[in-house]
């Protein structure tokens, strides 16, 4: 996936995030799916779930020290049958409330090629980082993840496999025919 990608350009812009939860409504979007995702996670239930993580596994051991000072994870992905099942207005929608002066976008891709994009935005209050969103859309999958509390980028990726959250992989060359 190239999200990715989008979460490898905005971990070199910065180390340590302190998130926001905003709000997003894209239950009608649910109805028209084909397969939803809809994680929210609380702070209570994370620290909950992280008592049941290893601390002697040198990889469960990270997340758990990532999500000690997480107050919620939310995720909200849908994958369509069809393309046109989410429109642009869905996205803007999403995006009206990332706008300056609080919410900043470090990072943005599109492939013309594949009808993908990606954005990750950050909330400054003043100099201080108070939030990360990110969108990714494809023409028949729309995602949006929020993560509230303090989040270090470059662990960001160890959450991936555990409490819901999707594993990342990197994106490898395409094969030449």
């Amino acid at each position: 996936m190239k999200l990715a990608r989008a979460l490898t350009l905005a971990a070199a812009a910065s180390a340590v995030l302190f998130a926001q939860q905003f709000k997003f409504n894209l239950d009608h979007l649910a109805a028209k799916a084909s397969d939803t995702v809809d994680v929210s996670l609380s702070g209570p239930l994370l620290q909950l779930g992280a008592r049941f993580l290893d601390s002697h596994d040198p990889d469960e051991a990270k997340v758990k020290k990532m999500i000690a000072g997480i107050e919620g994870i939310y995720v909200r992905h849908f994958e369509f049958k069809q393309e046109g099942a989410w429109t642009a207005g869905d996205l803007e929608g999403v995006r009206s409330q990332l706008k300056a002066p609080d919410w900043q976008r470090i990072v943005g891709w599109k492939s013309a090629e594949d009808g993908e994009t990606a954005e990750v935005y950050l909330r400054l209050e003043g100099s201080k980082m108070t939030g990360v969103a990110i969108l990714a859309a494809q023409p028949k999958a729309f995602t949006v993840v929020n993560i509230a509390g303090p989040v270090d980028l470059d662990a960001l990726s160890q959450l991936g496999g555990h409490f819901g959250v999707p594993k990342v992989k990197p994106d490898t060359p395409k094969q030449k025919k």
